[in-house]
């Protein structure tokens, strides 16, 4: 009996054969029958089961890979990935929120907390002088246990003034976003972010569960609390192959003119 993914193509429609293969394709993974961390079958194999040629078959896995949904290996083949998270660049959210918004389950490693010399990047962006001591905390971010990304926050000392700092079971525990309201009454209410690329370092490899020098996302991040007043300063390492930003962008009438 064939296999439903596996039907013939379409020789009679006007959509190319290499656009309807990657959608059967994609059907297939949404339904189940390839899953994360399956190989998908390879040009040769698709080109036997639908009787087309491998540079049909080859644009067709080209396409699921510029998507995201694939990575090919040498060695190994089509390794179907897991869907990417993708958090709105516009949207100010915390990690926990982020994550259970998609059905997933957020958890935190805590790796360092206490007090730190702020040096010139996190004095500039909390307003401070470099040599201004801060709150501190560095944390691996899971989605459904799986390692997703690295978060490094720094406070400015105003913040803790009349409350202790938070200690790394609580922040293990829960949200600092939300510890920051429980125990401070601050709450993060809009972001400056910058994004760019970068690759793992050994220690981040290690962290994340992913080889050495694989492309990462790093978020560095100027968040302002109700009264407007720099609050934290984060720098974010996502694995690229889980997560992505998401930006909405619209059309202005300055644009229509140019």
């Amino acid at each position: 009996m064939i296999k439903i993914w596996a039907v013939p193509l379409s020789e009679t429609t006007h959509v190319p054969l290499w656009v309807q293969l990657a959608e059967r394709l994609r059907e297939a993974v949404a339904s189940g029958t390839f899953k994360a961390g399956d190989i998908m079958p390879s040009e040769l194999e698709l080109s036997r089961v639908f009787c087309i040629s491998r540079a049909t078959s080859r644009r067709a896995l080209s396409e699921l890979e510029r998507e995201g949904m694939i990575v090919r290996r040498r060695g190994k083949g089509s390794v179907i990935l897991r869907k990417r998270v993708d958090q709105p660049v516009s949207k100010m959210r915390g990690f926990a929120e982020d994550m259970r918004r998609r059905g997933l389950t957020p958890s935190y490693l805590t790796l360092e907390t206490g007090k730190v010399v702020a040096g010139m990047v996190v004095a500039e962006a909390l307003e401070l002088s470099a040599d201004t001591r801060v709150f501190c905390s560095k944390r691996v971010l899971f989605a459904d246990g799986e390692p997703i990304g690295i978060a490094q926050s720094w406070l400015p000392p105003r913040l803790l003034r009349n409350s202790r700092a938070p200690t790394a079971e609580e922040l293990t525990k829960s949200s600092l976003y939300k510890w920051l309201i429980v125990n401070c009454g601050t709450e993060l209410t809009r972001a400056r972010e910058y994004i760019e690329a970068a690759v793992a370092t050994d220690e981040i490899a290690n962290l994340l569960s992913v080889p050495k020098d694989s492309p990462l996302l790093v978020a560095r991040r100027q968040s302002f609390d109700q009264y407007d007043k720099p609050a934290e300063y984060s720098v974010l390492h996502f694995r690229s192959d889980r997560y992505r930003f998401e930006i909405d962008l619209w059309n202005s009438p300055e644009s229509a003119n140019s």
